[in-house]
């Protein structure tokens, strides 16, 4: 491969960061147009998304996104701070968006003649299944969790269509077409076509052999369903290989009094899309450290004032960064030395000069790991939410920010209704599949912004920073409502759920007392009959 294919190839890849980007601002505005009044934060939201837009968009060179982030910059700073939006903000903001739009969503999403307007946020979801009942009781399903689904009865034309307008992710029946393996020989063809790899969910009602599973991990397969698939367990899997959800760059710290080096390193990560901070002071490394948060630090082994196993001791001594990797940065090439800079707070060990790509594939393995190490310890094996001593962790935070800051803050408590009743009725294995549903339910509809944490059993606690106690009730009944639609399959049977809230602000209390409010205000929801969200003297339901 030449270096203008390689290029390309660099180019288009970093063209779908932007890409992402850009969908992840229009689901702001989606979700604003959905809700028919602006959320709390909104207007913050949409300038801290928009500058990261206009970043990589400028980064990577694509005029169309810039352009738009520029028009929207324009729109945004029409709208004072703390004012509500008027009909001419609004239409500014929808006059930018629809330039985004235009430039961001693919051929296929875009509206045909006749048909009313429609924004797609997400790319779709192929689903390829020889039982179109389950099927389309499938793509139902989706789109209470935000997925759009496509489904497909005829192997040629889903062939065309993924070969044409690539999936987010396949599902498909192994035998899905002709011959035995027909779904997997399609998939084979797909795949070809596309220089990245479909995510693909095989299902299979009969085959199970090691053969048809080795074939099916050769095409792509990541998940293999056997003998038959479950929607939430589905929507679980498909989550997980979404890019609507893409995974934040890893922050880097590199400490290296060389400024050469300190510039070839930054180069280095910014081509690979990390976030840097480059100290080449080492006597300034705990002011950055504290600014900055590193999830990596890269150290340069000798430096004029200290070495870098002295800088990874005083590191180290931060109990909070004893899971940060450390990198050293050396010419030294003796082994025993190496080992003996490993013992002292090390994880890595570079030898100058440094290929780039060895670099960035260090961090990366090195980050993916951290991250991996730090999602253990914070968050709750079962739904993916943090867990209950990370949720106070971050309440905490919360409420140190709101006291400087004078904005608002919410804390909301959710508690399933009748969850004995579910756990005695169908079994234990559905109770934990309804609650990573609710999990997922939440993580779908709340801003970035927000934290979701399990808080114990079958009860939640959501901290939602910058609101006013209307406003997340207002969106707290519209995800109660939306979720006691959703039908959860069991066998030949289907049942709904509900859950009731109790939300309170704070008002300068305590942390405990904060906590003990909305435990109250939950108590009382449930005592005025479930399914509902209860704050003060005021409910909804």
């Amino acid at each position: 491969m030449n270096d203008e294919n390689q290029r390309e190839k660099l180019r288009q890849h970093f063209a779908q960061r932007v890409t992402t980007q850009a969908r992840q601002l229009l689901e702001l505005w989606q979700q604003y147009r959905d809700q028919g009044a602006p959320p709390a934060g909104l207007r913050e939201d949409l300038i801290r998304a928009n500058d990261k837009l206009d970043r990589y968009a400028r980064r990577f060179a694509m005029e169309g996104h810039q352009n738009a982030a520029a028009t929207l910059s324009q729109a945004l700073e029409q709208w004072p701070p703390k004012q509500p939006m008027d009909t001419a903000i609004r239409d500014a903001l929808q006059a930018a968006m629809d330039q985004l739009s235009e430039c961001t969503l693919r051929r296929s999403d875009r509206q045909q003649e006749g048909t009313p307007p429609r924004t797609y946020l997400r790319p779709p979801v192929y689903i390829a299944l020889n039982d179109q009942d389950n099927t389309r009781r499938i793509i139902r399903q989706m789109e209470f969790f935000g997925f759009r689904a496509n489904g497909f009865s005829d192997p040629e034309k889903l062939q065309e269509e993924a070969i044409r307008h690539k999936p987010d992710t396949l599902v498909i029946d192994v035998n899905f077409g002709d011959g035995e393996d027909g779904g997997i020989a399609l998939v084979e063809q797909v795949q070809k076509a596309h220089e990245t790899p479909i995510p693909v969910i095989y299902v299979s009602e009969k085959d199970s052999r090691i053969e048809t599973r080795l074939r099916a991990v050769r095409s792509g397969g990541e998940e293999f369903f056997h003998p038959t698939v479950d929607p939430s367990q589905l929507i679980e899997k498909i989550e997980n290989y979404s890019h609507s959800n893409p995974v934040e760059p890893y922050r880097v710290m590199v400490v290296d009094d060389s400024r050469a080096q300190a510039k070839f390193m930054e180069n280095a990560l910014i081509k690979a899309g990390m976030h840097s901070c480059i100290v080449t002071n080492p006597m300034e490394v705990m002011a950055s450290l504290e600014s900055f948060s590193p999830e990596i630090i890269v150290l340069d082994m000798y430096m004029p004032e200290c070495t870098g196993m002295e800088v990874a001791k005083v590191i180290r001594q931060q109990d909070h960064l004893h899971r940060v990797p450390i990198i050293y940065l050396s010419a030294e090439d003796d082994v025993a030395k190496q080992l003996h800079a490993m013992s002292m707070g090390g994880d890595d060990f570079l030898t100058k000069p440094v290929d780039a790509r060895h670099l960035v594939a260090t961090l990366h393995n090195r980050g993916r790991r951290a991250r991996s190490m730090k999602a253990l310890m914070v968050r709750d094996s079962l739904t993916g939410l943090y867990n209950h001593s990370h949720t106070m962790h971050l309440l905490e935070n919360e409420v140190h920010r709101a006291g400087q800051s004078g904005q608002p803050l919410c804390l909301a408590m959710l508690d399933l209704d009748r969850f004995r009743v579910i756990n005695n009725t169908y079994g234990h294995a559905m109770g934990d599949r309804v609650l990573r549903s609710l999990s997922l339910f939440l993580k779908q509809r709340l801003r970035s912004s927000d934290h979701i944490g399990r808080y114990g059993g079958e009860e939640f606690a959501v901290i939602m920073p910058g609101t006013q106690a209307t406003d997340a009730r207002h969106v707290l009944n519209e995800i109660r409502t939306k979720f006691a639609e959703l039908h959860h399959p069991a066998g030949n049977d289907e049942f709904s759920v509900s859950f009731s809230a109790g939300l309170t602000q704070w008002q300068g209390e305590s942390l405990q007392r904060l906590c003990e409010n909305a435990e109250r205000a939950l108590v009382q929801a449930k005592e005025l009959g479930r399914n509902r969200i209860h704050s003060g003297d005021e409910l909804t339901g």
